[in-house]
C-alpha cells in the first residue's frame, strides 16, 4: 500500500492540427494517504476517469509529477506500479470457474499453489462466493461477474491501491446497495487504498472517508460528506451535493449583509472586506422556511415525497427550492419565506467567501 500524491498535475489529449490546446483535467495537487477510503465525484467529462487512469499509469500526464510513498512514477509503465483496477463493465473469463478467475493474478505471479488457494477462498467467503467457486463464470448474473472482478482486485497482498471506475453502473438498482455495503466492509477488513469513480452522491458519500469532487477538469473541494453538505467551497459543490441541491441566488452586500432582490437578510458570517466579482448566496433548501414575514413568494410546485415535501417557489424571476416536513401546513396566501442565518454563505464568482468564523 502507498501514499499517493500528485504534484503539479495537468493533462492534455492530443488535439486536431490547428487547434488550441485544452486541458482535460487542470493542475491538480492532492494526497491519497494509505489506507483511504476516497471517491472522486461529478459529472460526465470532468476528467474523474482522466485522474484515474494517470494514477495507474495508463496515461501519462502532459505535466507534473505522481509520487507513491515518496517515489517518483511519472513515467512508470503500469506493470511496475502494483495497482489494480476494476472498470465499469466485468472483465471476467467465461469458460474459467470462479476459482480460476479469481487465482489469474496470482498465478500470473507465481505464487504457490496452497498461497493461491488461502487468498481464494478468503476473498471468495468476504464476496459471498464460496459456494460458487466451482461454477463456470458464464452462469453468473452481471453483479456475480462484477464481483469477480472486485475480487481479482482484492485477492493480490502486493497492491498499493485498488481503483474502481464507476463498477456498479451495470448492476440492478435493488442490487447496488448490497455490493457498496459489501465494499465498504472490505475497505475496512483489508485496508487497503481505495479510490472510486463516480457520478452519483450517494456511491460516494456512502462509500468515501474523504470525497474529492471534481468539475470542468479542476478538484473543487475535498472534504468528508459532512463538510461538502454543510459548508461547500464552491457553488457547484452545493448544487452538485443533496437532493434538492443548493439554491444559488444573486445578490448584493450592504454593510457586510447580503440583500437578496432588495431584501436585506441576516447572515451569522458578515464580511468585513469589500469584495469585488459575481456575487451570490447559498441557502440548502432544508434552510428555508415559510415565515410570518420575509420575502414574498408565488408557489409554483409542491412534490409530496412521502417523509417531507419539495416546494418550489419563485420571487421575480428566482427560483427556490425549499423542504418542508409532511405535517406542515403550506400558506395558501401570500406566503413568505425566510432563510437561517447560520447557513447562509456568501460566494464570489463561485467561491465562498471565508470568514473569521466560517
Amino acid at each position: 500500500m502507498s501514499r499517493i500524491e500528485f504534484k503539479s498535475v495537468r493533462h492534455a489529449y492530443p488535439q486536431p492540427a490547428g487547434q488550441s490546446l485544452e486541458y482535460a483535467l487542470k493542475e491538480v495537487n492532492q494526497v491519497w494517504e494509505d489506507g483511504g477510503a476516497y471517491a472522486l465525484l461529478g459529472p460526465s467529462g470532468c476528467g474523474k476517469t482522466t485522474l484515474l487512469n494517470i494514477i495507474s499509469g495508463l496515461l501519462t500526464p502532459s505535466e507534473g509529477s505522481i509520487q507513491f510513498d515518496r517515489d517518483d512514477v511519472t513515467r512508470l509503465p503500469t506493470t511496475e506500479r502494483h495497482i489494480a483496477q476494476v472498470f465499469q463493465f466485468p472483465v471476467v473469463y467465461d469458460t474459467m470457474t470462479v476459482f480460476d478467475n479469481l487465482a489469474f493474478p496470482l498465478r500470473n505471479r507465481g505464487v504457490p499453489e496452497a498461497r493461491v488457494s488461502e487468498r481464494v477462498g478468503k476473498i471468495a467467503e468476504m464476496l459471498d462466493l464460496s459456494d460458487r467457486l466451482g461454477q463456470r463464470a458464464a452462469g453468473l448474473t452481471a453483479d456475480g461477474k462484477q464481483k469477480i472482478s472486485l475480487g481479482r482486485g482484492l485477492v493480490r497482498e502486493d497492491v498499493n491501491a485498488i481503483l474502481f471506475d464507476e463498477p456498479l453502473t451495470v448492476i440492478d438498482p435493488h442490487l447496488k446497495w448490497q455490493l457498496r455495503s459489501k465494499l465498504k466492509e472490505l475497505h475496512q477488513q483489508i485496508g487497503v487504498t481505495m479510490i472510486y469513480v463516480t457520478h452519483d452522491q450517494v456511491e460516494a458519500l456512502t462509500f468515501a472517508d474523504q470525497v474529492v469532487v471534481m468539475h470542468d477538469g479542476s478538484v473543487v473541494q475535498v472534504g468528508t460528506p459532512v463538510e461538502l453538505f454543510s459548508r461547500p467551497k464552491h457553488t457547484f459543490v452545493g448544487y452538485f451535493i443533496g437532493s434538492p441541491g443548493m439554491n444559488v441566488l444573486p445578490c448584493s452586500l450592504d454593510n457586510g449583509q447580503p440583500v437578496f432582490a432588495d431584501n436585506p437578510l441576516a447572515s451569522a458570517y458578515p464580511v468585513d472586506a469589500a469584495l469585488d466579482g459575481k456575487l451570490e448566496i447559498g441557502i440548502r433548501p432544508e434552510f428555508v422556511s415559510f415565515s410570518d414575514s420575509g420575502i414574498p413568494v408565488a408557489i409554483e410546485k409542491v412534490e409530496d415525497l412521502g417523509r417531507y415535501q419539495v416546494v418550489t417557489v419563485r420571487h421575480e424571476s428566482n427560483q427556490i427550492k425549499m423542504l418542508v416536513g409532511e405535517d406542515q401546513a403550506i400558506p395558501a396566501e401570500s406566503p413568505t419565506i425566510s432563510f437561517d442565518p447560520a447557513n447562509l454563505r456568501l460566494y464570489c464568482d463561485d467561491w465562498a467567501v471565508e470568514t473569521g468564523d466560517a
